[in-house]
């Protein structure tokens, strides 16, 4: 009919408007000047139409959300660059004329440590003998990519195990956040935050129910606590998780305990040994951990006490005879593993 005369087919694809480089920025969490710097060094980008201004297509979206997850899981740029760019062509497009074949792998620093950029333009200051995966989460946690951080820490666990997953992969990306966080104000909490609840949620996940653990109630579990004022449980978190994969009974009591209740707790339930976790010295209580350590239970001649292990850096510098101040997370384990009972 003459009404159709001038109108696409009905069957006929809308085209897909073209980003600008800032609205792909904010879509994929980048800063622009991330894009266009793997534009120039690596040909990952899209040709100008009008000679000045990028307009990226849906293959161009494409190969970045490839060169997003790449690098994410800790693959060196160039590497990245390389697999995206091995998808293909969009249909009917030449590669780019200039468009290098493979750059050469660019060192995160100047001075070679390993570093994650931040979506504005600042470094997570990582140190030079991490691993690849501390690389790789650093690089997803700023970019608040939760999906990835929390695949990534799995991996992490399931491949080495909880003790090395804590101490060389979450601990040390942690350490990163937390420095660049108080360097810039609270420009990096947010990062601070996702990365902490992962952590916390990927711990948890991998600590065997108390019923699944088992072991006679005789000797008591561990006991757990932050002492009272503290709010970081992670360290204990990691602990928990890691005794529940050596099958030893324990009691998970969380952030400030009160005094009171953290005494109680050890009366009732006799316990082999209390951990005792302070991050700042201004909550570190020794007393408190001297009369825990006090403690007697059971009939007379066969009296039973607790081993108290201090942990955090909130104990440094506080003279605390007869407790122990394990330095690490394998060390405290070894401890705990080897206590009577």
């Amino acid at each position: 009919m003459d009404d159709q005369q001038g109108r696409a087919a009905p069957d006929a694809a809308p085209p897909v408007p073209a980003l600008t480089t800032g609205a792909l920025a904010r879509r994929l969490g980048l800063s622009p000047t991330t894009l266009r710097s793997w534009d120039r060094r690596y040909g990952i980008g899209p040709a100008r139409a009008d000679g000045r201004h990028r307009r990226w297509t849906p293959h161009d979206v494409a190969m970045l959300e490839t060169m997003c997850r790449l690098t994410s899981a800790g693959v060196p740029p160039a590497e990245a660059a390389r697999a995206a760019r091995e998808e293909g062509p969009a249909e009917g497009r030449e590669p780019r004329p200039g468009a290098p074949e493979a750059a050469p792998a660019a060192r995160d620093t100047p001075d070679g440590t390993a570093a994650a950029r931040t979506r504005s333009g600042g470094v997570l200051p990582l140190g030079a003998a991490v691993r690849t995966e501390c690389r790789g989460l650093a690089r997803a946690a700023v970019r608040l990519d939760a999906p990835a951080v929390e695949e990534q820490l799995a991996a992490a666990v399931a491949e080495y195990g909880v003790v090395t997953a804590w101490q060389e992969v979450m601990m040390p990306t942690l350490h990163a956040v937390g420095r660049k966080w108080a360097s810039s104000g609270d420009r990096y909490v947010e990062v601070e935050h996702l990365l902490s609840w992962h952590v916390s949620t990927t711990l948890r996940r991998h600590t065997r129910p108390a019923a699944a653990v088992g072991g006679p109630p005789a000797p008591g579990p561990v006991l757990l606590a932050c002492v009272p004022g503290e709010q970081h449980t992670l360290p204990l978190e990691a602990l928990h998780a890691a005794l529940s994969e050596l099958r030893l009974p324990a009691r998970m009591f969380g952030a400030a305990v009160p005094a009171e209740a953290l005494v109680a707790a050890v009366r009732r339930l006799g316990p082999a040994a209390v951990v005792l976790w302070a991050q700042a010295r201004s909550t570190a209580s020794p007393p408190l951990a001297r009369h825990i350590g006090d403690m007697r239970w059971g009939v007379k001649g066969a009296r039973a006490h607790p081993l108290v292990v201090l942990g955090g850096p909130g104990w440094a510098g506080r003279p605390a005879p007869g407790l122990l101040r394990p330095a690490t997370l394998a060390e405290a384990l070894h401890l705990l593993s080897s206590a009577p009972g």
